[in-house]
């Protein structure tokens, strides 16, 4: 390893999630389901919603702009934008430039990534790339989704489990074995049918039929998402400790994607966790896709469970089918 390798981390991380809570007992008004099912099979309690006028790029900024003040920076001190969602404003411009734009980031790169809940990890994976080659000094990963959006509401399976929120962090240098130690990322395209949005691309474009047919709405095969979940979350998890010469043993806290408790109850026990080791937070958020390990991260730090030094895997599965792990060691 060359003396003059450059570690690359997280120098300020940020969070904000619409004020709207949507309960499991709002819910039973709408569809034919309980406060005892929905908890029972996911441990959903509640999930913010945004406002029809509030858009994706909306709750991005608004996350940003918290990472940038953690970070003691401003937007010109910003060298690329990177956001991870499946619900952007618009098909284009992308909602990285729509960002860039409230912040008055001028003439920066920026650009989105659709990795469906992996899509941060993804992001920050990335953003190393640039640090570590010294292409760039700080680069803004943003994880932001208004899945209200695009959610069926008469679909009892599906609309329980999804909210809105945003999270991001400015990945730049920090001092010598600090920061992502590893990452490993991956995707099986043939697991694409089992999570998706029929219509509003260019296989299927937007039309009476599709509309009527509610074919803009998330489609999910619930059965084989779980299957896969509980296989890949450890194992993916297992991957990346590995890649940085670590064990389940050194992890201080855990931050999974916040999908369902069965499957982080499924990892937490492969891993030989305990409760304390692994950060909860989607009684409160629901299943936020992207967004939703940057809000478990910034929340978990916030509370101070995080400290410098701590091993803290993130690992979430998403669309695509994809999934992504990175081992981090806390340099704030």
């Amino acid at each position: 390893m060359s003396e003059n390798k450059v570690y690359a981390g997280i120098l300020g991380i940020g969070s904000f999630v619409p004020e709207k809570i949507l309960t499991n007992f709002d819910l039973e008004k709408i569809v034919d389901t309980s406060d005892e099912w929905i908890t029972t099979r996911t441990g959903i309690k509640e999930r913010r919603i945004a406002d029809k006028s509030v858009a994706t790029s909306d709750l991005a900024t608004a996350a940003a702009e918290k990472a940038l003040a953690d970070a003691n920076l401003k937007a010109s001190d910003i060298d690329l934008i990177i956001v991870a969602t499946v619900t952007p404003d618009m098909n284009f411009p992308s909602t990285a430039c729509i960002v860039q734009s409230n912040l008055g980031a001028k003439n920066i790169p920026a650009f989105d990534i659709s990795v469906g809940c992996s899509g941060f990890i993804y992001g920050i994976t990335i953003a190393q790339q640039f640090i570590e080659n010294g292409i760039y000094n700080n680069v803004l990963v943003i994880g932001a989704e208004t899945l209200s959006k695009i959610t069926n509401w008469e679909d009892r399976n599906t609309c329980v489990l999804f909210g809105d929120g945003a999270g991001a962090a400015v990945i730049g240098k920090v001092e010598k074995g600090y920061g992502i130690l590893s990452s490993f990322l991956g995707a099986d395209g043939e697991g694409g049918k089992y999570l998706y949005m029929p219509a509003g691309g260019s296989k299927m474009p937007a039309s009476e039929e599709t509309v009527n047919k509610k074919l803009h709405t998330i489609f999910m095969e619930g059965q084989e998402v779980f299957k896969f979940a509980v296989k890949i979350m450890d194992s993916a998890t297992i991957e990346a400790l590995n890649r940085c010469g670590l064990k389940a043993e050194d992890i201080d806290l855990l931050i999974p994607h916040q999908a369902n408790t069965r499957i982080i109850d499924s990892a937490m026990k492969r891993l030989k966790l305990t409760k304390d080791k692994v950060y909860i937070n989607l009684d409160k958020y629901g299943n936020t896709s992207a967004a939703s390990v940057v809000i478990a991260l910034d929340e978990a730090y916030r509370n101070g469970l995080i400290k410098k030094g701590y091993i803290v895997p993130v690992v979430a599965f998403g669309a695509g089918l994809t999934w992504g792990a990175a081992v981090i060691k806390w340099s704030k």
